[in-house]
């Protein structure tokens, strides 16, 4: 790897990390009062980060999303559970990047997502929000929690939320943009 995509991967993690922590700013200001539970909303803009950084980055994005994951996680979500904000940030950036390869895998995604047809991206936001609660929610009911079917479904349906309002959001701005782009989102 030369230095020029040393930088390039490096800008796309920063990019990455940006996002997140905007869109989870912008989350905590518009849809505190839909938290479920600590970490659980009906609502959680940043899964659809997670989602479009692993889309259109990669390793890049995956490296950015365990990065925030864990500042978020050990600063502000769970600053008092060591263990749990280790294996939630772990879990978080393990959903997006694991959907990624197996649509890598299946519908042979290209880099440049010329491949990606709106029906599969919302397979893929489909496929990702339930990847996300179910992953986190094995991992709390290992550690002997209660409660996980609701937490799962709120997870399920505020990761969908997220998901769909910033992918959509994207494609409209990417509409109000010149014609001819590549990514079809």
């Amino acid at each position: 790897m030369n230095t020029l995509q040393l930088r390039l991967q490096a800008m796309m993690v920063i990019a990455t990390m940006v996002l997140f922590v905007v869109t989870l700013a912008i989350n905590e200001w518009l849809f505190t009062r839909f938290e479920f539970a600590r970490g659980i909303n009906w609502i959680y803009l940043p899964a659809g980060v997670r989602l479009l950084s692993t889309l259109l980055f990669a390793e890049a994005g995956a490296a950015g999303l365990l990065l925030v994951s864990w500042l978020v996680c050990f600063f502000y979500f769970f600053p008092d559970d060591m263990v749990r904000s280790f294996v939630g940030g772990i879990l978080a950036t393990a959903a997006p990047y694991l959907t990624y390869r197996v649509a890598q895998y299946k519908y042979g995604l290209h880099t440049s997502l010329t491949n990606l047809t709106p029906k599969r991206l919302l397979i893929l936001s489909v496929a990702y929000s339930l990847a996300s609660p179910l992953l986190h929610h094995l991992w709390f009911a290992l550690q002997g929690q209660h409660g996980i079917v609701q937490g799962f479904l709120t997870m399920f349906v505020g990761d969908l939320t997220g998901t769909l309002l910033v992918i959509y959001t994207v494609k409209m701005a990417l509409s109000l943009g010149p014609v001819n782009s590549n990514l079809i989102i």
